[in-house]
């Protein structure tokens, strides 16, 4: 049987389970927004890791998120301590977070679509008359 799961996928996910539980409880920064973890991208040696988020109710202000950002590279190093206690591993990976717009470009997808939805259906309506 091929293995379908690698070991950094798995690690990817404790290591998003994990760090949604710390950013949560650990970090007691007011500025941060509510930040949620859509993936973790482990390296294949684990010595890196990008950390994808999104920032809910801010994603249309730029720099909002830059600052979530920011703040979250300044706790990387805390919140890599904090990995390394909770998860069995020989070294944790450094952390390099990154903006993830794919829930925003998804809403406003879906927005667009349903405004052609409703476009025709006032067209059809116009024709029947």
């Amino acid at each position: 049987m091929a293995k379908d799961y690698s070991r950094t996928q798995r690690i990817g996910d404790q290591m998003q389970r994990e760090l949604a539980l710390l950013i949560q409880r650990e970090i007691k920064d007011p500025r941060l927004g509510l930040v949620t973890i859509t993936a973790v991208d482990v390296s294949r040696d684990l010595s890196h890791a990008k950390v994808f988020i999104t920032v809910m109710g801010q994603d249309d202000n730029a720099e909002k998120v830059e600052l979530n950002l920011d703040i979250l590279q300044d706790a990387a190093g805390f919140l890599r301590m904090q990995l390394g206690k909770a998860m069995k591993l020989r070294s944790v990976p450094q952390l390099h977070f990154h903006y993830d717009a794919s829930i925003r470009r998804g809403a406003e997808l879906s927005a667009l679509i349903e405004r052609a939805v409703a476009e025709d259906r006032k067209h059809q309506g116009s024709d029947e008359e």
